[in-house]
């Protein structure tokens, strides 16, 4: 064993990097390293889209060590303690239940979180697949995909959110199911848009030549090319998302109490604005902040994966 084998120099990390960033990968995994490290070298130059990233993931942090970051109960009453100004036994005041505020916000980002992560897991694919379908077949297929992505935003997302919840019932289930009926056009819209621009490309035709499959071709080669613009405009949209999703809880439509929904919780603690504004500011704060994180974080994530803004 040389000396050479365990020289603490700092030579290692830079050859990291020049590894990372070589002009020439040896590999598809170097390739594919070194343009994540690049990604990533540009994302942390935008320090609001770090300050958005820190956001969103003190919200997962959250919603993941809820039960120690709040261990008492979201939902117990204490009658004797209810509309208690913020102070050192409860940090965000109590509800004129007396159920502890701060305990109900940390155990909502749970709701919240699952809202996000649901709607965009159905959102998401829907979208792509529609939009890269529509924009790759062309022609009846297309028409009618478009009319009907067409139909759909024709109508306020809220306001068909109100229609749809109405009929299924209210429930944050059904709240999910409403909002992401209601979310996926615009990415349908774009990844058509996408695909209209590639999909007489060259490497199209190679593919078509070598015998691939109209099928194989959108799940293979186009719809990786259209992720990276979903992905920056579902970020973008989460703030939306978790806007509808508490304005249905506001009208009682989405969770049922007791669940510390924090739409629902700005709904009960309206009536209390003028003398307690606690009740009411505390999750309207953390709305706020959380849809500010994901604006950020969106943000930030266009520069990087957009390639218009390259």
């Amino acid at each position: 064993m040389t000396l050479a084998a365990h020289d603490p120099s700092p030579r290692a990390p830079l050859d990291r990097r020049a590894w990372l960033l070589s002009d020439t990968p040896r590999s598809a995994l170097q390739a594919r390293l070194g343009q994540a490290y690049a990604s990533w070298i540009a994302f942390r130059r935008n320090p609001l889209a770090l300050v958005g990233l820190a956001i969103v993931l003190l919200l997962v942090l959250v919603a993941v060590l809820a039960p120690y970051l709040a261990p008492q109960s979201p939902t117990a009453q204490d009658l004797a303690a209810r509309l208690q100004p913020p102070s050192a036994t409860h940090w965000f005041g109590t509800d004129e239940l007396g159920r502890d505020i701060y305990a109900r916000i940390v155990w909502g980002s749970r709701i919240t979180l699952t809202i996000v992560v649901l709607v965009v897991v159905i959102v998401g694919p829907v979208g792509l697949l529609v939009g890269t379908v529509a924009g790759y077949a062309g022609g009846w297929l297309d028409t009618l995909l478009m009319r009907l992505t067409d139909i759909f935003l024709a109508f306020p997302r809220l306001i068909l959110a109100l229609a749809f919840v109405s009929a299924l019932g209210p429930g944050i289930e059904n709240a999910i199911i409403a909002i992401a009926i209601t979310a996926w056009p615009p990415y349908a819209r774009l990844a058509r848009a996408e695909t209209l621009t590639i999909r007489h490309s060259d490497f199209i035709a190679a593919a078509k030549m070598q015998g691939a499959s109209a099928a194989r071709i959108v799940l293979g080669h186009i719809a990786p090319l259209c992720t990276s613009s979903l992905i920056v405009r579902l970020t973008l949209d989460m703030a939306g998302i978790i806007l509808t999703a508490a304005g249905l809880g506001f009208l009682g439509l989405g969770a049922q109490p007791p669940a510390p929904e924090w739409g629902a919780m700005i709904s009960t603690g309206r009536q209390y604005v003028l003398d307690y504004w606690w009740v009411a500011a505390m999750p309207g704060l953390a709305i706020v902040v959380v849809s500010l994180g994901f604006n950020l974080l969106g943000d930030g994530l266009r520069d990087v994966l957009d390639p218009k803004q390259r």
